[in-house]
């Protein structure tokens, strides 16, 4: 992740706009250095990179902004980032990490905070700028999840059914809470309702916590230590956006809402934001006191209706411990830019120790079977880097092996 220029501190922020700008400026904090390894694992690990070189990806969790969004939500600070170029820079970077295409989503939290004809309309004209902007400048390059403006529940599920019928998009993309309420909420069945029967997917990404919730959970009392925002942090990008995305799915799943909707599909990033690490705690608690109130097991659910992406999370364990829980046919790359590298993400990728078959599985083509959209390999005169050349001497090695 690049570097902000503009130190926090002359930021001149409120705890709602530091909150906003934190969810950004934290993202890879905390994520672990290389362990050491044999010169044997090394060797294997460099093969298998080398093997791999050719591999292109579609990243499911790429963001983008516009000056007027950042505006609304008080993050014109991270105009520097990237954020809101969808052209050349980022074709550029796109290029050179082998991502053949980006599916674009709103930076959060959108314009789901945005009330009545407001928000109804920002939310359209991000819709359509993706649409009239970049997927029309760069066909096939980029694909786009509908921004709503969920505080008009119904009106979002049109939004949905136009931007799908109309315009393309793949699905829609919610930023955490949706003022004080989640997802399984009765107002927002009418938009579980539409994704449905349009057979497409929605996107829980992580959002700013209500303040009650920050000064219950998060809030330091001791100010002396604000100049470094410990608090503020924590509550996001450290530790409280990805717990607050596994409570909204486990209520979702207690409440009923697969019950009711049993074809709707769910996607979460952040390696599961966490849940991989409490599942067997939670299947074995869960279970036990739902048995009379849903229709499967409470872990089926995970498996009919949730799909996982590796969203700035690029740990080797991490991807391990998804996929022992996981089935391979749900799991997703992504990268999370422009607030992580992609090259970084797909670097790591193309030298994790997994057979090809499998990481073509989350590269691509799980994406492409659930977004129906089409990945075209690229031509060897057009693979990334020095991928083309790489790939010969593979060749060759594996002739001189055999």
């Amino acid at each position: 992740m690049k570097s902000i220029e503009k130190p926090l501190n002359s930021l001149a922020l409120g705890r709602r706009s530091f909150l906003n700008a934190s969810a950004e400026l934290g993202v890879g904090a905390g994520l672990s250095a290389p362990t050491s390894v044999s010169r044997a694992a090394a060797t294997e690990i460099s093969d298998i990179s080398l093997r791999d070189q050719d591999l292109s990806f579609i990243g499911t969790e790429e963001t983008f902004s516009t000056h007027e969004l950042m505006v609304l939500n008080n993050r014109l600070f991270l105009e520097d980032t990237g954020l809101a170029e969808i052209g050349p820079r980022r074709i550029g970077a796109m290029d050179e990490a082998g991502i053949k295409v980006q599916i674009l989503s709103a930076n959060t939290p959108g314009v789901q905070d945005v009330p009545g004809r407001e928000g109804i309309d920002f939310a359209y004209r991000l819709n359509k700028m993706l649409v009239d902007g970049p997927m029309a400048t760069y066909p096939g390059r980029f694909q786009g999840f509908a921004t709503l403006p969920l505080q008009s529940p119904e009106a979002s599920a049109d939004e949905l059914e136009r931007a799908v019928r109309e315009d393309g998009l793949v699905g829609a993309l919610t930023n955490g809470i949706i003022g004080k309420k989640f997802l399984d909420h009765p107002d927002f069945e009418p938009v579980l309702a539409r994704a449905e029967a349009l057979d497409v997917p929605i996107y829980i990404h992580p959002g700013i916590p209500p303040d009650e919730v920050f000064q219950i959970y998060y809030s330091n009392m001791r100010p002396e230590y604000q100049t470094e925002f410990q608090d503020q942090v924590l509550s996001i990008s450290a530790y409280g956006w990805h717990q607050e995305v596994v409570t909204q799915c486990l209520r979702m799943i207690t409440s009923g809402v697969f019950d009711r909707f049993p074809n709707l599909q769910i996607i979460i990033g952040h390696m599961g934001e966490g849940l991989p690490f409490f599942y067997e705690r939670i299947v074995e608690k869960m279970s036990e006191v739902t048995k009379s109130t849903l229709n499967k097991p409470f872990e089926q659910y995970f498996h009919d209706n949730f799909w996982f992406t590796t969203s700035a999370f690029f740990q080797d364990e991490l991807l391990h411990l998804l996929l022992k829980y996981i089935s391979v046919d749900r799991v997703m790359f992504a990268t999370d830019y422009p607030f992580v590298n992609m090259k970084d993400g797909t670097d790591w990728f193309r030298a994790v120790n997994l057979p090809r078959e499998t990481k073509e599985k989350i590269a691509f083509r799980n994406a492409e079977k659930l977004f129906r959209i089409s990945h075209k390999r690229n031509s060897d005169q057009h693979l990334p880097g020095d991928a083309f050349w790489l790939g010969v001497l593979w060749s060759v090695i594996e002739i001189v092996r055999r």
